[in-house]
């Protein structure tokens, strides 16, 4: 037999050695460590009905103990749907990336009663580096439940404030999550906690606009995030950002329903906050209760600082503009207090729409801790209702730059306002709503447009209230 055959023959033995490998209950790299874990394999029925949970974390951990070589894959299949309770998986994984692969349906527990004795959380991945969460699968919290016993729309004995998560990482670094649906979470369906360098990428979430509390994606306390084509429908934000979150970029998403994309609430109990280089940008709001947002509590310390929101288009929003530190305050009476979270160089630029109440841009700025350096730069607004007209409302005051400007304003508005901030061939103008205007309590402005480089142009229709 001549060297050609017998390579020939030892080629055509690799290739058999290796795809017997791949026809074994999992794969095998070329040291013959697993590289593929599907929860079949390790009792996983699939039928909708059974609890898989103890075979999904099996699955985890062993893809997680594996050794390979190659990158380790836990796959839940497509074609079937896994009843999982409350199950959490741990790292540190043994490899550098693992994969998480959910063509699948994943469905929680249907009732309250079975969530008893057991985490609030649903799928929590805690401690891991390099995780893939992937797949064109379903993750369904069924929170009907949930939310028809909540305390916020059904107060009384045996209501409930705090409802499961679908889906946690905390203390999670470089990691990307992509393509999934996920759909009637009791509560928050994404929550980023305590992560550095998490990519959100091209996910579905939807839940009815009356549920409570089902934040579409909650960030805590996280650096180096980005999050982009993401279409969200829930019962309250689209995506939240709250305390100790720096290095955000937010891009390319639909909202609505929903309460739109908020920074906050800052500073609840007194907490000091640290909020910074936070980019919102090319998002579509459409039916939303609010549109970009930033809301402080009064007795909030801090910052929250370097926010732009850009390139943001509007239909028929409630409240399209909103920055508030007195957050809540309604419920125990507004003190006005000392303390707040100082919000500073705030850009909204290019933001336009329709604003289905009277008010589209409110300013509801502390006394005490004013805000400073905001600037809208190219908004256009206008009411969804055809003849009404806008007003720009406000309760504070912001930190003046340059009293040089007095004398403009007196000539321009006839008074010296004090509220908003507006970039207006250049220079920062100050126009605002509360002060000693011929005794009137405050003036709320109409802003109809600034727009258009190299010309802008600002119109605004005074309306003093007794």
């Amino acid at each position: 037999m001549g060297a050609r055959a017998i390579s020939e023959q030892g080629l055509l033995a690799v290739l058999l050695f290796v795809l017997g490998l791949c026809s074994m209950p999992v794969c095998l790299d070329a040291a013959g460590d697993s590289t593929s874990f599907s929860v079949l394999d390790y009792g996983a029925a699939g039928d909708g009905q059974t609890d898989d949970s103890k075979a999904f974390l099996e699955a985890w951990n062993a893809m997680c103990s594996s050794r390979s070589t190659d990158i380790p894959i836990m796959v839940v299949p497509e074609g079937k749907t896994f009843l999982v309770k409350p199950v959490n998986f741990y790292g540190p994984c043994l490899a550098k990336n693992v994969n998480v692969q959910i063509m699948g349906s994943i469905i929680a527990p249907n009732t309250i009663k079975e969530w008893e004795g057991v985490d609030a959380r649903w799928m929590a991945f805690n401690n891991v580096s390099g995780l893939s969460v992937s797949g064109s699968g379903t993750i369904d919290g069924r929170g009907s439940d949930w939310w028809n016993n909540s305390c916020r729309d059904h107060p009384g004995k045996g209501c409930t404030t705090l409802a499961p998560t679908s889906m946690e990482f905390q203390n999670c670094n470089e990691c990307h999550l992509s393509n999934l649906r996920f759909v009637n979470s009791p509560q928050v369906h994404i929550l980023v906690y305590q992560c550095n360098g998490i990519y959100i990428d091209g996910i579905v979430i939807r839940s009815p606009e009356n549920s409570p509390n089902t934040d579409g994606i909650h960030i805590q306390a996280v650096d180096n995030m980005f999050i982009q084509r993401a279409d969200i429908g829930a019962g309250d934000d689209c995506i939240s950002i709250g305390d100790f979150t720096s290095n955000i970029n937010v891009k390319d998403i639909i909202c609505g329903p929903g309460h739109g994309i908020s920074i906050g609430s800052l500073g609840m109990g007194g907490t000091s906050s640290k909020v910074e280089n936070i980019n919102v940008n090319n998002v579509t709001l459409t039916n939303t209760m609010n549109g970009v947002r930033i809301k402080t509590w009064e007795e909030g310390q801090g910052y929250c600082r370097g926010i732009t929101f850009e390139h943001i288009r509007l239909t028929n929003v409630q409240n399209p503009i909103i920055i508030d530190q007195h957050y809540f305050c309604w419920v125990a009476g507004c003190k006005d207090l000392p303390t707040g979270t100082h919000i500073s160089n705030v850009t909204f630029s290019d933001v336009m729409g329709t604003s289905s109440t009277p008010v589209a841009i409110n300013m509801n700025c502390s006394s005490a801790v004013p805000c400073s350096e905001i600037s809208l730069d190219s908004v256009q607004l206008v009411s969804a209702t055809s003849g009404q007209k806008l007003l720009g409302l406000g309760l504070g005051k912001l930190l003046r730059e340059s009293e040089s400007l007095r004398e403009q304003l007196l000539q321009f508005l006839g008074y010296i306002p004090s509220l908003i901030e507006i970039q207006f061939f250049g220079v920062l103008l100050h126009i605002g709503a509360l002060g000693d205007v011929d005794g009137a309590d405050f003036v709320s402005l109409t802003i109809i447009t600034i727009t258009g480089n190299p010309k802008r142009s600002l119109l605004i229709q005074n309306s003093k209230h007794e």
